[in-house]
């Protein structure tokens, strides 16, 4: 292991290289060296055309983590799970400059481990009857992506969507501490998220380790048990300064993200859509005691909250970045949990997921149509990804998805048990068919999934394959603020009820 310049690390890099650039969302993101790569790309025009893989690629949206390499020319192609915090390397594909291919984040993260073991790729049920099903559009994002990386095949009489391995040249990873051997510990990250695969991936496929750190120390100050990546994959240490590792790009430094106490949230002040949402959707807890919980980004990330100030306590929130426990952090802090039980690897808990151990999933959503079908991944000239959101959706025995009824202008105010719209926003998000398919609902219907959609003021459910009206928010009429705004069909339901009061105080 050498401990070398950000500099002499970019130069590293060579033309036509498949780089990961590590990290999960908001943390962990190894800033000093994609900033390094995009620099000397800027000043040299070198190095040339790379692939990126990533899982759920980390950024600001403010020119952040994988932003700095959002460069053409830089970048021929972009295999990715989660793209919506870099806008600039999103705007790329828009205008068809690179090459872009969306896959489920679990899938991603899976798929540095089956590289590292030599596997030809994964084999995997998720995606199925979505946009990265080959009948679809196979996970192309563009019209210059015109040939699916993604193959779809039988085992007996059941399909499934196999995603080939790509050999990696590069590993960018990041850990806290660094030993003269090249031991990498992670005691200040909020997340291993795939360090310790990607290295392996790297190194069995003939590439190198770059890690970033914030200390180097003495061979034995860090304990075994606290290697997360070992020396022997790691090629070589960059130090950054501590400006250039924030442990999320919400705060430099939180104790209690890596620390055990209480599930306490990290208050923040919600608007009163989140508001209504939140408090209706942790409703859904307390029929279901015991549960295994995931919280999407976004809107559901407020149901934590909500839980604790209602002293909802009977079941355990979960993270796709790894976090177990705790209650998970919002905004640019998501991926990070306060006081969380325990923390695994990434491909671990999407392990858990993918094997139906979830019970309970809160997702949020752009678009929902009549047959139940959401879209997260691609609309208006948006196209975030999917995230974790297909195998989360597609994995749990009851998913809820969280959003405002329309959006763009929406304003409401809340009090005294009812709900009153001061101004409507311009954009339904019920439509008569989604743009893209990340959650198919006739699919879902057939798994027998429990399918439940919260917005300010009424909550749908799925039924048949079919979206019916189940409550309406007080001070809420249905033929004037409800059906004029669904472009969608709708079945009001016989059994339609009112919202409870106590969410419109």
């Amino acid at each position: 292991m050498r401990v070398i310049s950000a500099q002499e690390a970019a130069a590293l890099v060579q033309d036509h290289w498949t780089v990961v650039p590590g990290g999960f969302g908001s943390c962990g993101h190894p800033d000093v060296l994609t900033r390094a790569l995009g620099e000397r790309f800027a000043r040299d025009g070198s190095p040339r055309d790379l692939t990126l893989l990533f899982a759920a690629g980390a950024g600001d949206k403010a020119g952040r983590g994988l932003d700095a390499l959002a460069r053409a020319g830089l970048v021929r192609r972009a295999i990715g799970g989660f793209w919506g915090l870099a806008p600039s390397l999103c705007k790329l594909v828009r205008e068809n400059r690179i090459e872009a291919h969306n896959w489920p984040q679990g899938v991603i993260s899976q798929m540095f481990r089956a590289t590292a073991s030599g596997a030809p790729g994964l084999l995997s049920r998720t995606g199925l009857e979505t946009f990265v099903d080959p009948d679809e559009s196979g996970g192309c994002m563009n019209s210059i992506t015109k040939v699916p990386l993604v193959k779809k095949m039988r085992i007996g009489d059941e399909p499934f969507l196999f995603f080939p391995r790509l050999p990696i040249d590069c590993a960018l990873i990041r850990g806290t501490r660094a030993d003269k051997n090249g031991n990498i510990s992670t005691e200040r990250e909020v997340s291993f998220t795939d360090s310790l695969s990607q290295a392996t991936a790297a190194r069995n496929s003939g590439g190198i380790v770059i890690a970033q750190v914030e200390e180097l120390v003495e061979n034995g100050d860090i304990q075994p048990h606290a290697v997360r990546v070992p020396g022997v994959l790691v090629d070589y240490v960059v130090v950054a300064e501590p400006t250039d590792h924030p442990q999320t790009y919400g705060t430099q430094f939180d104790p209690k993200f890596v620390s055990p106490g209480p599930a306490t949230p990290s208050p923040r002040k919600l608007t009163p859509q989140h508001l209504v949402v939140a408090r209706r959707a942790a409703e859904e807890l307390r029929t279901r005691p015991g549960a295994l919980v995931n919280l999407g980004i976004g809107m559901p990330a407020a149901i934590g909250q909500i839980a604790a100030e209602n002293c909802l306590t009977d079941f355990t929130l979960t993270v796709e970045s790894g976090q177990i426990g705790g209650i998970p952090a919002a905004d640019l802090s998501f991926g990070a949990s306060t006081h969380p039980q325990a923390v695994l690897e990434q491909s671990a808990l999407f392990d858990l997921y993918d094997g139906g151990g979830l019970d309970i999933a809160f997702l949020g959503f752009a678009e929902a149509d009549s047959s139940g079908n959401v879209n997260v991944s691609r609309f208006a000239d948006r196209m975030p990804g999917a995230g974790g959101f297909i195998n989360i959706s597609q994995s749990a025995r009851s998913v809820v998805f969280c959003g405002s009824f329309t959006t763009d202008g929406l304003r409401i105010e809340v009090g005294e048990g009812r709900l009153d719209i001061l101004s409507e926003g311009r954009t339904s998000k019920f439509v008569p068919q989604v743009s893209h398919v990340t959650f198919n609902g006739q699919t879902a219907a057939r798994r027998g999934q429990s399918v439940t959609y919260v917005t300010e003021r009424a909550v749908f459910s799925l039924v048949d394959g079919a979206l019916h009206l189940i409550e309406v928010a007080p001070g809420v009429d249905v033929d004037e603020q409800i059906i004029p705004f669904m472009s969608a069909n709708l079945i009001i339901s016989p059994n339609c009820r009112e919202m409870d009061t106590r969410h419109f105080i």
